[in-house]
């Protein structure tokens, strides 16, 4: 009895898909999650085998799978590599010859742009086989600092911090003892998530070396510091030690002030004195020129008197110098008429000099 022509259709379906199913077969199919640091390598395995019926050019392709992205990272077609792509210069196929029946690839110098799914996708027509990988790239924790908190005095509380600038989340930091027992105190209280360590009423066996280490999935790093707990400081020395600094630089401000205000008075007193002083004013006339213009001004008067009329002048005494108040020639009469007296009688009277 032959078969009705819709049971062969479906045989053949069944055969064909058979067919696809065992031509390529990926085998490295393990590892499906890989996690690692900025900067390291990845290899990301893809090892496969063909079967007899497969009998067409045999096509590699990597690609990665990014949301709302997907890009090519590497391609092998028709016995040739192409790799210009995402990764140009940062990865290749581990053996050389892909088609032997390993495409297992190596990206280096990783990045976190890097992270995403990766896809494996082995075409030897009719078969077609595929493999996804999902890569994490993570930064490891980097420029670690420690620093204390607060009064590093007996009796209060002290924090120590501790902080990484950078790295990739979840980092969580530990904090331990370097010096002596190497043990925390047993009144500190250590905060994994944020870093900080609390230590309430330090005394003086709190001193010592502190390290920190900060840590994720990938990498670790350290910082340390040195507490010194020390007794407390005398405040009211400190206190009175500022109020006299204050005060001293009060009196030296005011000191300086006065200096200033004293030479701008000085200054404006010597400006005053100059701007007084007229340069047009000719000089007082001396002692000397006085008298003998007194002297001359005399002796012409008495050549136009008669001897009769000069008994007045002749107990005038010439040997003495005029005095400044003489500095003007007494104003004379234009119209003086001169008396009449007997010049023969008087004259013996006159001193002439």
């Amino acid at each position: 009895m032959e078969s009705p022509p819709l049971l062969r259709l479906l045989w053949t379906l069944l055969l064909l898909r058979a067919d696809l199913s065992e031509g390529v077969t990926i085998t490295s199919t393990d590892q499906t999650m890989i996690t690692k640091a900025q900067g390291e390598r990845v290899t990301l395995p893809c090892v496969f085998t063909l079967s007899q019926q497969d009998e067409g050019q045999l096509d590699i392709e990597w690609i990665i799978l990014q949301p709302n992205d997907e890009q090519t990272v590497i391609m092998y077609h028709r016995d040739k590599v192409y790799d210009e792509y995402k990764t140009a210069g940062r990865v290749a196929f581990v053996n050389p010859n892909p088609a032997s029946g390993d495409a297992t690839i190596d990206i280096l110098n990783l990045k976190p742009t890097d992270a995403g799914t990766y896809q494996c996708k082995v075409r030897n027509p009719p078969s077609v086989q595929t493999q996804r990988i999902q890569l994490t790239v993570l930064v490891k924790p980097t420029k670690t600092k420690c620093y204390v908190e607060g009064s590093q005095e007996i009796g209060t509380d002290v924090t120590l911090k501790c902080n990484s600038e950078e790295g990739s989340p979840i980092i969580s930091y530990y904090w331990k003892k370097a010096t002596g027992t190497e043990e925390l105190p047993a009144t500190s209280i250590s905060n994994t998530g944020t870093g900080d360590l609390l230590m309430k009423n330090a005394s003086q066996i709190y001193s010592g070396i502190y390290k920190c280490t900060s840590s994720n999935r990938v990498g670790t790093d350290e910082c340390s510091l040195e507490l010194n707990v020390t007794p407390p400081v005398n405040k009211a020395g400190r206190i009175a030690g500022a109020i006299i600094g204050t005060l001293l630089g009060l009196l030296l401000l005011a000191f300086f002030i006065f200096c200033c205000f004293k030479k701008q008075r000085e200054k404006k007193y010597e400006k005053e004195v100059h701007h007084d002083i007229r340069e047009d004013v000719p000089p007082p006339k001396s002692r000397a020129s006085t008298a003998r213009s007194y002297i001359g001004s005399n002796r012409s008067s008495l050549g136009s008197m008669s001897p009769s009329n000069m008994d007045g002048y002749a107990k005038t005494q010439y040997n003495k110098v005029p005095s400044e108040e003489f500095e003007r020639a007494p104003v004379q009469t234009p119209n003086f008429q001169p008396p009449k007296y007997d010049i023969g009688s008087r004259m013996g009277d006159i001193t002439v000099v």
